[in-house]
């Protein structure tokens, strides 16, 4: 411990009391008539649900006040568009985070341009926010708000609680909200790179937010070309994947040829991948699972990543 001081945790630690990397966004939501689509500068979102739920989800914290609160409080929609790195559009983000703005203020002196999303286009009978032209990749939402009970959390002008624990209204000042993810809409540039294959040269320019500090600056680091590291080529014993295996499923079993094709699956993994080979069987009505139905495993995979 001679090179540490213990730090005072103050509210906001994350950028008072620490150096805490997250991603600059500009959130769109809807205004009390459903009418003007309104954005403000958000980083504290982040993966909520990322798998085994049936759906996938962020969360958002945000102080209960704000535009963006009250238009998922009244509509439960919005729209998390992620802005490729330029000092002019960090500039025109921090413009956007500044608190008290009406959306009508807010939207006067809008740098970017809007269209309308895919939710949209799936339903065209109601009221959607618009995206950013401009963003990289969008994540159109919709608010969870039976979680915790908040179904019932409407915009006041205080909130005196009680509180929930994660959704909706969370505090005097602050709200939560866990959104299900209803499309990722990417450009192609960088949808091509994600189904093809990621280098250091198609990566998104996503730019890292260091948050309010000094009581004057918001600080931002611009995007840099990412370096890779392969994973490890260590595989996996059989007797464990035989372990793994015999207690993936009660009726499907696996020859020891179909295991030794997943000997390179990450640990992490492995419970996953499992699954999916005994869904498959089941659907196929397959009871033993040899080298032969992995193959056609396999090829069905990579079939379906290809179509995405």
């Amino acid at each position: 411990m001679s090179d540490f001081k213990d730090l005072r945790i103050v509210d906001n630690f994350y950028q008072t009391s620490a150096f805490f990397p997250m991603p600059l966004t500009l959130i769109g939501t809807l205004d009390e008539k459903g009418e003007i689509t309104s954005f403000g500068a958000y980083s504290l979102v982040f993966p909520y649900y990322i798998a085994g739920k049936g759906y996938y989800a962020m969360v958002l914290e945000c102080r209960n006040s704000s535009n963006t609160a009250k238009g998922l409080l009244r509509h439960g929609k919005c729209t998390i568009n992620f802005i490729p790195f330029s000092k002019k559009n960090f500039s025109s983000c921090v413009d956007l985070g500044f608190p008290g703005d009406t959306p009508e203020e807010k939207m006067k002196d809008f740098k970017f341009h809007l269209e309308e999303g895919l939710s949209k286009k799936d339903h065209p009978e109601e009221i959607y926010p618009k995206i950013i032209s401009e963003a990289i990749q969008v994540f159109e939402c919709t608010w969870v708000k039976e979680l915790d009970g908040a179904e019932n959390d409407k915009v006041e002008e205080e909130y005196p609680g009680p509180y929930h624990d994660f959704n909706g209204i969370t505090s005097k000042y602050g709200a939560h909200f866990i959104l299900k993810i209803d499309h990722i809409l990417m450009k192609e540039k960088y949808y091509d790179s994600i189904i093809n294959g990621v280098t250091n040269r198609n990566f998104a320019p996503i730019p890292t937010n260091w948050g309010y500090r000094d009581s004057k600056n918001f600080w931002c680091s611009g995007y840099k070309k990412p370096i890779a590291v392969g994973i490890p080529d260590r595989e996996v014993d059989i007797s464990s994947l035989r372990y793994a295996a015999d207690r993936a499923d009660d009726k499907i079993k696996f020859t020891d040829d179909a295991l030794k094709m997943l000997v390179k699956v990450p640990r992490p993994f492995l419970k996953l991948v499992l699954k999916g080979c005994v869904d498959w069987a089941k659907e196929n009505g397959v009871t033993l699972i040899d080298e032969k139905e992995m193959k056609e495993i396999n090829d069905k995979r990579a079939k379906e990543k290809k179509k995405k």
